[in-house]
């Protein structure tokens, strides 16, 4: 999974800040959890559980971060989305590390997906900790672009297959390839590009979601051209300094 990223804000014409009948808060109770797990097999078109409502309760009894955005309508509410986060380390630093995060369809490109992720970043800074992480597939260029561009968070590692076989609607006849990626919660915001360094660019498909149904073949050559190009600069040292408006990832070399 991952913050699953069905909550990207990356059109750019997509307000700031969602409505102001829309609250983001924290979890505690049972009840609050079967509507989460409601959302995500919503928004994953899955007929069975993507997170189990105990496994809720235990992140949120344990200190992790389980929210929910809600729309207020009169004395009624509607959950829109959610969010689990684990804690964790990154880079020997306390870390959350945002497990699954998604919104209906008709809350994206609201603002709210960039407000859900603030949240959890005020929310991380109130619990001293360092780093915000989680991965996404590198094929989703929507959440590329949410990722490096609108959040200005880091590319730390590529993870090949990172959850074996996955049978969702989405991500079904796929590998599940993933970008692990890090944001510090204070002082955030990737270094600038360095113009005198070499830069090469790694293209992705324009849909992927739509092509894991129509050409297989396709998104198989898409998958490994893509891996084998960021994983290699990856391992060489080289940085995802950016995301272009055309769809590809901008590799800074190092050397």
């Amino acid at each position: 999974m991952s913050t699953i990223d069905i909550n990207a804000d990356d059109d750019p014409r997509s307000p700031t800040d969602p409505p102001d009948n829309v609250e983001i808060r924290t979890l505690h109770t049972a009840d609050e959890m079967v509507d989460v797990c409601a959302v995500f097999q919503q928004v994953w078109g899955s007929l069975t559980e993507l997170i189990t409502i105990e496994i809720l309760m235990a992140v949120a009894h344990s200190g992790g971060y389980v929210s929910a955005a809600y729309e207020k309508r009169g004395d009624e509410e509607r959950m829109l989305g959610a969010s689990v986060g684990i804690l964790a380390r990154h880079q020997e630093r306390p870390a959350l590390h945002s497990h699954i995060t998604g919104l209906l369809p008709g809350a994206r490109r609201t603002g709210l997906g960039r407000a859900m992720k603030l949240h959890q970043r005020e929310w991380a800074e109130r619990h001293d900790i360092d780093w915000i992480v989680w991965t996404f597939d590198p094929l989703v260029r929507r959440n590329a672009r949410f990722n490096i561009e609108v959040l200005r968070a880091e590319v730390h590692e590529y993870l090949p297959s990172f959850y074996g076989t996955m049978t969702d609607s989405i991500n079904a006849g796929d590998e599940s390839d993933r970008l692990l990626m890090a944001w510090p919660v204070i002082d955030g915001g990737r270094v600038a590009i360095d113009d005198s360094r070499d830069h090469t660019l790694v293209p992705t498909p324009e849909d992927i979601i739509t092509l894991r149904r129509t050409d297989p073949a396709e998104v198989a050559r898409w998958r490994t051209d893509t891996r084998d190009a960021l994983q290699s600069a990856l391992d060489r040292g080289d940085r995802v300094v950016g995301f272009s408006d055309a769809g590809e990832y901008v590799i800074e070399s190092r050397s």
